[in-house]
């Protein structure tokens, strides 16, 4: 139940019909065929837009899912080489390393040993020096080469920020405000005006519903 008097309103087309009090702004509502929402609760005095409240959680659910599905979390992957790798091969690996690293993912380069190749661990080093030296424009390294098993591995941080899945995409829309109100933070969900509201505020607005949580 919202509590107090009056509120800045907004049409169901996103126009503005000024200060009103909360009471006539339920009714135009009600006799429009929408729920009237709280997009701003902490404007003064407070916004409110007429709304199909249902619809407007489905819509700020779907912008989460939206903007979850557009971020990139930082991934790791793996480059194995051989100790008589060749130069073709080399640069090869190189080359996709230097991909990994671009798009800010981290990278394990593995050295694989195979049965007397453990004798000279001399080699694995040197090679894994000379891939650090070929990449130490897009990444760091991050662990030094470290022996286990019949393999060694280096650990190399990216110096580039990880890119999105869609990069150059649109950020998600922000909450609605009303033009030309106080910029303020919006709620996680919105208030819902379904009721009248008392004629004195004898008590503090309940908390809003927790937003819905995108799937």
């Amino acid at each position: 139940m919202i509590r107090v008097p009056q509120v800045r309103v907004v049409d169901e087309d996103g126009a503005q019909l000024g200060v009103m009090p909360t009471g006539e702004a339920l009714r135009l509502a009600q006799d429009r065929g929408y729920d009237l929402v709280e997009v701003a609760p902490t404007a003064s005095p407070p916004v409110v837009k007429l709304l199909d409240f249902g619809q407007y959680k489905y819509e700020l659910a779907k912008r989460e899912k939206e903007a979850k599905r557009r971020s990139r979390s930082v991934e790791f992957k793996e480059i194995r080489l051989k100790p008589k790798i060749g130069t073709g091969d080399f640069d090869t690996k190189v080359n996709r390393a230097i991909q990994f690293l671009e798009d800010g993912d981290r990278i394990k380069v593995t050295v694989q040993f195979r049965g007397r190749e453990l004798t000279h661990p001399e080699i694995g080093r040197n090679l894994l020096a000379k891939f650090t030296d070929r990449v130490k424009d897009h990444g760091v390294l991050e662990r030094a080469p470290l022996l286990e098993g019949r393999a060694m591995h280096i650990v190399i941080a990216s110096s580039h920020k990880p890119k999105t899945r869609e990069p150059g995409a649109a950020a998600p829309a922000a909450t609605p405000q009303a033009a030309g109100s106080t910029p303020e933070a919006a709620p996680a969900a919105p208030a819902r005006m379904d009721t009248m509201p008392e004629a004195a505020p004898a008590a503090p607005a309940e908390p809003a519903a927790p937003a819905p949580t995108g799937e």
